[in-house]
């Protein structure tokens, strides 16, 4: 049996989630699918945020990630809110940028 269970790791995904909103995750498959994700990041190096216990498996660490949620599973409208603040920083920094290149030019000449 694995531990913590499905419905454990589903309860402490959706643990954020408000009373009669959409759930993060409604499946064991979402499940498997987030901790194979996560575990594919530790793989290719990104730092464990927890211990496991007495295991240094990618996939244990994912899942005791997402059971300590130390690990967030987004919704496809965080993933839009995300990219519409990217969105945003780059189009000031472009402008930054552009403003920069113009001050420079004022003082060459």
């Amino acid at each position: 049996m694995i531990h913590p269970s499905y419905v454990d790791l589903m309860q402490a995904v959706n643990s954020q989630v408000e009373e009669g909103d959409e759930p993060v995750i409604s499946s064991r498959y979402s499940i498997v699918m987030a901790t194979a994700r996560r575990a594919r990041q530790l793989i290719a190096g990104d730092d464990p945020l927890v211990r496991a216990k007495g295991s240094t498996k990618p996939l244990s660490i994912a899942v005791e990630e997402l059971n300590r949620q130390e690990v967030r599973i987004l919704t496809e409208e965080d993933k839009e809110e995300m990219r519409r603040q990217i969105a945003e920083e780059l189009a000031l920094e472009e402008a930054a940028a552009e403003d920069r290149k113009e001050e420079e030019e004022e003082d060459e000449a």
